[in-house]
């Protein structure tokens, strides 16, 4: 997915002065206290992603896809614009309260993915730790994709109506042909895909809004990556 920084127009101007105060008030503030700094990644309109909510996001999508902690730039990188696209759905969310998730929602799917994935509580709280997470972290994440799947069921599923003739085509180009093959040239037919048709056209019509929207919020909003943040 491309990235969009603005030109300075005058509106990317008034923009640019609310993330630089923003990012002003972030070092000053760690300074004061004597933390250490975190550093400013991207900056998204008036929000800000920062290092260590990449480090975060890495971390927790490696613990929940079972895979390994990615911190190269190009790693940080696909991390960065995966979090500027919640930032934006965030914003979205915000401004025309189309969805609320309670947090209570994610107790089944989290105690589905410990279940499946371990032998019990302790062993999943020993991969916590090593994964340099918590329980809050994983928590976080899981209501936050269940917070964009409502979001996008509610906001562009209405709009998607795939027709009877979109069926059709899809299974005598796609679906016949590659299911004749399987089937050793046995007969199929449409009845028997027909559902399965329809979601999956659903799901890339579906797909395709959703890009659409985004590539319009990064175009109204002001984008800026700092680049040393992905070194």
């Amino acid at each position: 997915m491309k990235l969009f920084i603005h030109r300075r127009d005058a509106e990317t101007r008034r923009k640019g002065k609310t993330i630089f105060s923003v990012s002003v008030c972030l070092f000053v503030v760690a300074g004061i206290r004597g933390e250490t700094i975190d550093r400013i990644a991207v900056a998204v309109g008036n929000r800000v992603i920062t290092t260590s909510d990449l480090d975060r996001q890495i971390r927790v999508a490696a613990f929940l896809s079972g895979t390994e902690a990615d911190f190269s730039a190009k790693g940080k990188r696909a991390i960065a614009d995966r979090l500027v696209e919640q930032r934006l759905i965030q914003s979205e969310i915000e401004t025309t309260h189309y969805v609320t998730t309670n947090p209570s929602e994610i107790e089944g799917p989290l105690r589905q993915f410990v279940a499946k994935y371990f032998k019990d509580d302790g062993a999943y709280r020993a991969a916590l730790a090593k994964a340099g997470i918590t329980d809050g972290d994983v928590r976080e994440e899981l209501l936050k994709e269940r917070t964009v799947n409502a979001f996008v069921d509610v906001r562009f599923h209405p709009a998607v109506q795939v027709t009877e003739e979109q069926i059709q085509e899809y299974f005598e180009k796609t679906v016949a042909p590659a299911a004749r093959t399987t089937a050793s040239g046995e007969t199929v037919t449409l009845d028997q895909f027909h559902d399965q048709i329809e979601q999956t056209l659903t799901g890339q019509q579906v797909d395709a809004e959703v890009e659409r929207w985004m590539r319009e919020a990064r175009r109204r909003t002001a984008i800026v990556y700092h680049e040393e943040a992905f070194q």
